[in-house]
C-alpha cells in the first residue's frame, strides 16, 4: 500500500500552543489549593495532600500527574511527590514567591478552565456541579456551543486522520461503522482511500444534516450513510468492524462499558473493533507528549467527566466487554487499539 502522508509538524505545534491554557490553568489550581506550601516541608503522598488541601483525593493525583510533566513536582519513593526548583516559586512565604502573580495570571483565564478548582477538589465534571448528566446535555442547552464542539473535534480529527490512515491498513474490511462519528470526516477520509469499502457514521440526530453533507462533499454519498442512535442504547449491526475515535475518553469507566458491551453485540465473532485515543504512560516524564497527555485527562475531569487511559487500562475495558485485546499502533502522538470480538 503507498504510503501516506503524515501530519504537518507545523498544525501540531498549533494545537499544542492553543492549548497551553491548560497549563497555566493547572498551575494556577495548585497555587489556590497550596500544594506547594504543603510540599514545603517534604513529600507527601496524594491522600496526604488531599487531607491537607480539603481536595479530592483521586482527581488531585491526576493534578500532581500533570505537574510532574510541567517540572512543578517530581515522584519520589512510596507514591509521593516532591518539589522541584521550578515548584518552590510556587510557596506562598519563599523569598521570592511567584504564588501571588500566578493567582493573577490564572485569574485571567478563568472564564474558560472556570471551575477546575471545583473539580479537583470535589471529582465533579461541569454539568455534574450544575446539576445536569453529562457536559453534552449541558452542551444541548446552547445551539451555538455544539456548533462550536463540533467544528472542533472536526478540525482535530482532519489532524489525526492521516496518521490513522497511516498506522492501520483497513483493506480487508468491507463494512466500516464509525461510532460517534459526528460529521464523519474520519470515515469520509477512510471511504475514499479505500474505493471498495462501504460504511456509516453513527451518532445523534443532531449530527445528520452535517455528516449527511460532508459524505455528499467527499463524493462518498453512494458508499457511505448516517444512521441516527445513541451508542448508550446500541450500536447498529451488520459491519466487519467498529471504529471509536475520542469517544472512550469522554466517559467514566461504567458508561465506557456500555458503549464497549453495545458495540460487542453489534459485532459477529472475530468482528473487528479500533479504538483510537491516546494512552496514558505507565511512568511519567518531564516531556511535551506526557504533559499534553495528563492536561487532556485534566480537561475530560472538568468537561465530560471521563479520563485519559493507560494501555492496561484499556486492555481491561476491551476484555471486561467480551473483545480480544490484539496490536496496538502508533498513530502520530495518538494509538490505535485493534481488538477482536470474542
Amino acid at each position: 500500500m503507498a504510503a501516506r502522508p503524515l501530519p504537518d509538524p507545523s498544525a501540531e505545534a498549533l494545537l499544542d500552543l492553543v492549548a497551553s491554557h491548560r497549563i497555566t490553568a493547572s498551575i494556577c489550581v495548585a497555587a489556590r489549593l497550596g500544594v506547594a506550601d504543603c510540599l514545603a516541608d517534604g513529600p507527601k503522598t496524594s491522600q496526604e495532600l488531599a487531607q491537607r488541601t480539603g481536595a479530592h483525593q483521586p482527581s488531585l493525583h491526576r493534578l500532581l500527574r500533570a505537574l510532574v510533566t510541567l517540572g512543578i513536582c517530581e515522584p519520589v519513593e512510596r507514591e509521593q511527590f516532591a518539589l522541584t526548583a521550578v515548584g518552590a516559586y510556587l510557596v506562598g512565604d519563599a523569598e521570592q514567591s511567584l504564588k501571588d502573580w500566578v493567582l493573577f495570571e490564572g485569574g485571567m483565564l478563568w472564564l474558560s478552565w472556570n471551575g477546575l478548582f471545583d473539580s479537583i477538589r470535589t471529582g465533579k465534571n461541569t454539568a455534574q456541579l450544575a446539576g445536569l448528566d453529562n457536559a453534552f446535555e449541558l452542551l444541548a442547552q446552547n445551539p451555538n456551543s455544539i456548533m462550536t464542539f463540533n467544528r472542533a473535534m472536526a478540525a482535530l480529527t482532519r489532524q489525526l486522520t492521516p496518521a490513522v490512515l497511516a498506522a492501520y491498513d483497513f483493506s480487508r474490511i468491507a463494512k466500516l461503522i464509525d461510532v460517534g462519528g459526528g460529521h464523519g470526516q474520519l470515515l469520509c477520509a477512510i471511504l475514499r482511500a479505500y474505493p471498495s469499502m462501504r460504511g456509516a457514521v453513527f451518532d445523534l440526530p443532531r449530527c445528520a444534516d452535517g455528516a449527511n453533507q460532508q459524505l455528499r462533499a467527499a463524493g462518498v454519498s453512494d458508499r457511505g450513510e448516517f444512521i441516527a442512535g445513541s451508542f448508550f442504547e446500541s450500536v447498529p449491526p451488520g459491519a466487519d468492524a467498529v471504529i471509536l475515535k475520542s469517544i472512550i475518553h469522554d466517559w467514566n469507566d461504567e458508561r465506557s462499558l456500555t458503549i464497549l458491551h453495545n458495540c460487542r453485540r453489534a459485532l459477529a465473532v472475530g468482528g473487528t473493533l479500533l479504538v483510537v485515543e491516546r494512552l496514558m504512560p505507565e511512568m511519567l516524564a518531564a516531556n511535551p507528549q506526557h504533559s499534553a497527555v495528563t492536561l487532556s485527562d485534566l480537561n475530560m475531569l472538568r468537561g465530560l467527566g471521563g479520563c485519559e487511559r493507560t494501555e492496561r487500562e484499556y486492555a481491561d475495558l476491551l476484555r471486561q466487554s467480551g473483545f480480544r485485546v490484539g496490536r496496538v499502533l502508533p498513530a502520530g502522538s495518538w494509538s490505535l487499539i485493534e481488538a477482536t470480538a470474542g
